[in-house]
């Protein structure tokens, strides 16, 4: 920026090209996009118009179909319908580089604030039901008006990322375009493209309007709502929200992904698979160098036959706590040198992979101890359909969106709503699964019957031999408020991570106290029984995830070890001869997961675990070999 406030173009290019280039903006318009920024000169008013067009009841044969079509157009909110038409008298031509528009928003949020937002922000509620056309007429915000902004807003949210920051502002945020912007139509021939721009400056973002045609007075603006979208079927499912009524007949059946699939993963992770080697033998008291960048073990790990070591070079093992990429390389170099991963584990730890690899366990279903699962970017059509033979069967709908590859619940959302689902797509990439509606609970004296899960840290030894060890003690996390299947966006009633919240009370119950407190409350269950299906579920997980070779199942690499952390609920089920059950339900598999309470509680837990890994000496350690 120069002295007296002006922004010449280079330096807006610099900032904002990338987006601009990325959103397909015609570099003509750049230089006035600049200079409409800067002095925040929103002139749409002069050139387009908002229409409200009154639906005409004619009395003729035919007119059920006419209003059936005309239910069927995709029109944001409840009647009445609106246009935004161009009413400048010389029209507009897209060869003029001032033909570009920007547009406010009237809301920016994230979806988990939302209705609090609802509540609390002077004038919003009013603004948004006025927007969305439904009845509000009272000062004060009520929960009634509130719910029908909360559904409807899936028809006018916008969203955008920001590349930059913690995990926690790289949520996306989601916001709705002022009374101008929601009014444009879709259409599949559209006459205008819009994108978000995020303007470094002011720290605020935008949507910017530009046409893809000349157009006359009285010509309509719209917009492509499934812009970018070019196969048929998935254009229908994205529009699904303005077309409520079209009920999508496509086989629910996903099978498991194609090789390629596989492939293309390992190419996107820039993984290098090893070279096939003969496992190493070690002399049987040799002391191994270790070279670490995890804290929990340089201050923990006191066993004997492990030493530290600064240098890389010089390490018989490797515990990175970043991905390991290169295995051909260290295959080739170093092959007797151990490392804390496997290649191909995020067939495991990542959502739509591990969806995808237990689907060698089951029927069309999957199985029994994973919830129903969906790959939004690839199985929206089958998602939909499977929503929608459930909704007219009458059985539960409530499903959560979770994304492919965050922790600690980030942008995670429970909904019984299908268009929320199909919006969610446009954010990042994401899984849904079934959420489990009829869990098993645990009484807590303070609260009530909560929720709660299960974490258990996995050893895995080696592919061929499958050899898997469960460490011997597991832990425990619960939500705060009592369940039920309401206020979905209640984050201390549905979920259980409360160790990442600020100012929430975590509920901390070690294992061996756990297991008499479940038995008195579930006499008919005994926790051997129970653990013994869990494990069963450990166990055929890991089977499939290794019965086929490397990229499709884990790389069968000798000189690899690696612990994970395994997170499961327990539900209510039938078993075959009618008896009820408690299933477990595997949620997500965690790559050097977070061993804080391990070391605190349990000095030995790193000795043990080095012990099983490396040396081969379980025995005498808090393990139980299960494969």
């Amino acid at each position: 920026m120069s002295g007296d406030g002006e922004e010449d173009l280079p330096a807006f290019v610099a900032l904002h090209g990338a987006a601009l280039r990325a959103s397909r903006v015609p570099a003509r318009y750049w230089e006035s996009l600049c200079r409409k920024l800067r002095g925040e000169l929103f002139d749409a008013g002069d050139y387009f118009g908002i229409m409200q067009v009154e639906e005409v009841e004619e009395e003729e044969e035919g007119d059920e179909e006419m209003e059936e079509e005309f239910k069927k157009k995709p029109n944001p909110g409840n009647e009445p319908c609106f246009k935004v038409i161009v009413t400048n008298e010389n029209g507009l031509q897209a060869s003029n580089p001032d033909s570009i528009f920007l547009i406010d928003h009237a809301w920016t949020y994230r979806v988990e604030h939302a209705r609090q937002q609802l509540l609390h922000v002077p004038g919003l509620l009013h603004r948004m039901t006025n927007l969305m056309g439904i009845d509000f007429h009272g000062e004060i915000p009520d929960e009634g008006s509130i719910e029908q902004v909360l559904q409807e807003m899936w028809k006018y949210n916008q969203t955008y990322q920001l590349s930059q920051g913690t995990a926690e502002e790289k949520v996306p945020v989601w916001y709705i375009m002022d009374e101008f912007g929601s009014r444009i139509q879709h259409s599949d021939q559209p006459s205008f493209a819009t994108a978000p721009l995020f303007y470094m400056p002011q720290q605020i973002a935008y949507t910017v309007l530009w046409p893809l045609r000349d157009l006359e007075t009285g010509d309509e603006v719209t917009r492509d709502y499934a812009y970018g979208e070019t196969d048929r079927l998935i254009r229908k499912c994205v529009l699904l929200p303005w077309v409520p009524n079209e009920v999508l007949d496509v086989n629910c059946f996903t099978p498991e992904p194609s090789d390629e699939h596989y492939q293309a993963i390992l190419a996107e992770n820039k993984e290098k698979l090893p070279v096939v080697i003969n496992p190493p033998v070690y002399e049987k008291d040799k002391v191994f160098k270790v070279f670490t960048d995890i804290q929990q073990v340089l201050n923990n790990l006191t066993h004997p036959r492990f030493v530290f070591t600064d240098h890389e070079g010089e390490a018989d093992i490797l515990y990175n706590f970043s991905h390991f990429k290169d295995y051909r390389k260290l295959s080739e170099e170093r092959p007797e040198v151990m490392v804390n991963q496997f290649p191909c584990e995020n067939l495991l730890t990542v959502k739509d992979c591990l969806a995808s690899i237990s689907r060698r366990a089951g029927g069309p279903d999957g199985p029994r101890w994973l919830p129903r699962t969906f790959n939004l970017q690839t199985e929206l059509p089958q998602f939909i359909s499977y929503f929608q033979q459930r909704d007219r069967r009458g059985e539960d709908n409530h499903w959560i969106c979770k994304p492919w590859n965050l922790a600690r619940s980030l942008d995670t959302h429970i909904t019984n709503s299908l268009n929320n689902i199909i919006r969610h797509r446009e954010s990042s990439p994401k899984v849904v699964c079934k959420y489990i509606e009829n869990p098993v609970l645990f009484h807590r004296e303070d609260v009530g019957m909560v929720k709660f899960d299960i974490r258990y840290v996995v050893l895995l030894r080696s592919i061929k031999p499958l050899k898997l060890y469960i460490y011997d003690v597991f832990w425990l996390r619960f939500s705060n408020r009592a369940f039920s299947l309401d206020d979905l966006d209640d984050y201390e009633k549905h979920f259980t991570v409360m160790n990442y919240a600020p100012g929430v009370t975590l509920k901390q119950v070690h294992c061996e106290e756990f297991i008499p407190l479940f038995e008195k409350q579930y006499p008919e269950h005994p926790w051997t029984v129970v653990q013994a299906n869990i494990f069963k579920a450990f166990a055929e997980l890991f089977q499939v995830a290794s019965a086929k070779p490397a990229p499709l199942g884990i790389c069968d690499y000798p000189s690899s070890r690696a612990i994970y952390a395994v997170d499961l609920m327990l539900k209510w089920d039938s078993s075959r001869d009618g008896k009820r059950v408690m299933q477990p339900q595997i949620l997500e598999v965690n790559f050097n997961p977070d061993c804080d309470r391990a070391c605190k509680y349990h000095p030995t837990f790193f000795n043990d675990v080095f012990s099983t890994l490396f040396l081969d000496e379980a025995d005498s350690c808090h393990v139980t070999c299960i494969v």
